[in-house]
């Protein structure tokens, strides 16, 4: 059933997201890494797009289909070492919000 896997990514993505900002502030993630997190930030919150949000479904679109790329793509580049603290947190700060695991 395809609702109950779009809410599994959804919750994987938020979680994953969550383990990118606190791997963004980890000062053992590389550079080019954090570079790499801020552009993505910075392009999904940017009113300047490849297709305008003007458009609605073809707006959120790409900006959807970027996040949906880089999230997974990016938490796997992360070294072990900080991947692991990133993801404890994650987790602790989840369970405060009674979401736990996906």
């Amino acid at each position: 059933m395809w609702p109950f896997r779009f809410w599994r990514f959804v919750k994987s993505a938020g979680r994953d997201g969550l383990v990118l900002l606190y791997a963004l502030r980890d000062p053992d993630t590389p550079m080019s890494i954090k570079g790499a997190i801020l552009g993505l930030a910075l392009y999904t919150l940017s009113p300047i797009d490849l297709l305008p949000d003007l458009l609605m479904l073809f707006g959120w679109a790409d900006d959807l289909a970027l996040l949906m790329i880089f999230i997974p793509f990016l938490v796997r580049r992360l070294p072990a070492a900080v991947r692991a603290r990133a993801t404890m947190r994650a987790e602790q700060t989840l369970g405060r919000f009674g979401a736990g695991r996906v």
